[in-house]
């Protein structure tokens, strides 16, 4: 069973970090089910078993979820055979046509879709109260990242705007088969019960403009939102660039976009 390129599959072979990756899930109410993506050939999956969840795996690669058959009996039923970023995350723990629990993904995850994963969470948010992952390092630290360093981006605003991250520890390349050519890095995201505060759609389009040309100015970035007010762009808070924003901030500069 070789890692396939396609799929960006790195195998974790360090027992004691899937260990540790696994412990890293802190379930504290509410069901205990948990969403593995991408187990490969199940390496995280066995500690998985081990605790009190509810487990299901979503895999896209048909050889692994022939293998996880064959080496997993308690996962017969339980393995959805299907890409994650197509997958509908309603069905996955349903209880009736409008009422669907809420679960925890896990994950070593492949790489080149890592982000897109942290939006799709982001995205169905009501469903997903928290996130553990292995990401490539410098997306794991982009993704928590404060604001006011070279890290601090659209992914970190977008995703802390409404869950709570946290950097847990960084892997070497040493403990995959192959070895990446990049460290990894393991965070955990807890979703934030307070409501963002501001137009959900409008915070999205204010942040990636924002940060488009990260170097300049606000008062630059944001003169298509100021058009009919552009006296609003010569206050001293538009001298600022977008790194130095909080998520506080950058809903406030939203709600000044809105006219509010």
């Amino acid at each position: 069973m070789r890692a396939k390129k396609s799929f960006g599959q790195h195998f974790l072979t360090n027992e004691d970090i899937a260990r540790r990756i696994a412990d890293s899930l802190q379930l504290t109410d509410g069901p205990n089910n948990v969403l593995e993506v991408g187990p490969g050939k199940g390496m995280l999956t066995k500690y998985l078993l081990e605790k009190d969840f509810s487990l299901k795996c979503v895999e896209a690669d048909t050889d692994m979820v022939d293998y996880l058959n064959a080496n997993y009996p308690a996962l017969h039923g339980k393995i959805i055979s299907e890409d994650f970023l197509k997958l509908d995350l309603g069905s996955v723990f349903p209880t009736g046509a409008s009422d669907r629990q809420p679960f925890c993904i896990i994950g070593n995850f492949p790489y080149n879709i890592s982000s897109q994963i942290v939006f799709k969470m982001v995205e169905h948010r009501s469903l997903v109260p928290q996130l553990v992952g292995m990401f490539q390092k410098e997306m794991a630290e982009r993704i928590v990242a404060p604001s006011g360093g070279k890290d601090y981006g659209v992914i970190s605003v977008l995703t802390q705007a409404f869950y709570d991250g946290k950097y847990l520890f960084s892997v070497g390349n040493r403990n995959f088969n192959p070895p990446p050519k990049v460290l990894s890095g393991v965070i955990r995201l807890q979703r934030k019960t307070a409501a963002l505060g501001c137009d959900e759609a409008m915070f999205r389009k204010v942040v990636k403009q924002a940060f488009s040309q990260r170097r300049k100015m606000l008062r630059n970035t944001m003169k298509p939102f100021f058009e009919q007010r552009p006296a609003v762009l010569e206050e001293a808070f538009f001298t600022q660039r977008p790194e130095v924003l909080s998520v506080a901030e950058f809903v406030g500069l939203t709600n000044r976009v809105m006219g509010d």
